[in-house]
């Protein structure tokens, strides 16, 4: 195994964007999502799912609910012939708490990409961030990772809306999330 890495975010992402999701009946893969995962899977990459669910932190959701819908995207690409090398969350909010916690965890910080880069020994350096908010990448910069924006989700939005004042632009800018692995494996 390589020790390069993919790093996905979720929501947006992998799935459709709908908020918090409170049911598992929320959950819903992208139809392109389980070909992007096996093409990492395939080239010998890692792919690890970098996500914040605050949910847990404003009581939307528990965080055995949080494993359980995991589970949920885990079997879902499973049955796809695609696989995951692991899931990091960031359960907080700076707003919410007792007291507020401000973490390194939540992205645009580059705790859990750190984490899983100690934990895998990836180099950060060859390593991306695929996400639909700027946020995404900016953590993977702050990690020394590179940055790519897909459209789906919130990306369209946040790219239309934001990008003139991004202090450094995504490496590229795909159409999801499939469009983005086949980019970055073509080197």
């Amino acid at each position: 195994m390589t020790n390069r890495a993919i790093f996905l975010d979720r929501d947006g992402t992998i799935n459709e964007e709908v908020g918090h999701i409170t049911t598992p009946e929320r959950f819903k893969l992208f139809s392109f999502a389980a070909e992007a995962v096996r093409l990492i899977n395939e080239a010998g990459w890692r792919a690890i799912v970098v996500t914040n669910q605050s949910g847990v932190a404003r009581g939307h959701f528990t965080e055995e609910f949080l494993r359980q819908i995991h589970e949920l995207m885990e079997d879902s690409l499973r049955a796809q012939a695609a696989r995951l090398d692991a899931i990091y969350s960031c359960v907080h909010h700076p707003d919410f708490g007792h007291p507020p916690l401000h973490c390194d965890c939540r992205k645009p910080q580059p705790g859990l990409i750190e984490r899983a880069a100690k934990e895998f020994d990836l180099d950060p350096g060859e390593c991306f961030v695929v996400g639909d908010r700027y946020r995404d990448v900016e953590a993977g910069h702050a990690a020394g990772a590179s940055g790519v924006l897909v459209m789906t989700g919130f990306g369209r939005e946040e790219y239309e809306a934001g990008r003139e004042r991004w202090l450094r632009q995504p490496e590229f800018v795909a159409e999801n999330l499939l469009e983005a692995v086949k980019w970055i494996l073509k080197g």
